[in-house]
């Protein structure tokens, strides 16, 4: 076990708060919360901040969120007087990524989706975590089939070897919501409208009665299929860094 994962024994990894409370007090304030303002981040961000009121969150701006994205994401600023780190996409990248294959490429292949998610997400993300320790994510394991492996702690090699830590990986939708709502906490409008996922506009939509949480995602993909590259699964070397 490595120095970094030997840090955490004997932390109760099925407690939230726990979990925050440890992250926090080894790695702020070189640690950052991504949110995507879904109804796990603002859970997330509210317990950080009741730890640490100065917390980190960083935010990537694709260019395509949604109208109730944004007002969401502000609702949090004013509540909890932190400053978000707004991360935005390489303006010559998109112009050429446009102005090559059109404004939907991403509903033609798998291969194009990826490269639009690379270009809105992954490379912002890339800047959002140099410098960082580790951060935080609202990732739960129910969420998906590509989820369903997820470690609260783990080495995140694909972003250069810091600490991924989820706190909510055991945490079902349903818990999420009412943490939310019992707390009279902002949240996504988007899910009053049938949203049960917030991504992209042109890339999600409400679910069906009977779909799956994350059906509202490319759609239109096998869902093995459906993640944008933010949170890539590195296969570990046994006893070295997964938990």
């Amino acid at each position: 076990m490595s120095e970094t994962m030997k840090a955490w024994t004997g932390i109760d990894l099925a407690n939230p708060e726990a979990v925050i409370g440890h992250a926090l007090s080894l790695y702020h304030p070189a640690l950052t919360i991504a949110s995507s303002w879904s109804v796990e981040d603002i859970a997330l961000i509210d317990m950080a901040a009741q730890i640490q009121p100065d917390i980190r969150v960083f935010s990537l701006d694709t260019g395509r969120l949604n109208p109730e994205t944004y007002e969401c994401a502000e609702r949090v600023r004013e509540k909890y007087g932190i400053e978000i780190e707004w991360m935005f996409p390489d303006r010559e990248a998109v112009e050429s990524l446009e102005r090559a294959k059109g404004l939907f490429s991403f509903r033609e292949t798998v291969e194009n989706r990826k490269e639009c998610c690379s270009i809105r997400k992954v490379e912002p993300l890339r800047r959002a975590l140099k410098n960082q320790k580790a951060w935080m994510t609202g990732l739960r394991r129910s969420q998906s089939v590509t989820r369903a492996k997820l470690d609260v702690v783990e080495i995140d090699k694909a972003n250069g070897g810091i600490l991924k830590i989820s706190p909510l990986a055991d945490w079902t939708h349903e818990q999420a919501v009412y943490y939310v709502k019992d707390r009279n906490l902002p949240y996504n409008r988007l899910y009053d409208q049938g949203y049960a996922s917030i991504g992209c506009a042109p890339c999600t939509r409400a679910i069906r009665i009977g779909e799956d949480e994350r059906a509202g995602r490319w759609w239109w993909e096998s869902p093995e299929h459906k993640e944008c590259g933010l949170h890539l699964t590195v296969p570990a070397e046994k006893g070295t860094y997964q938990i």
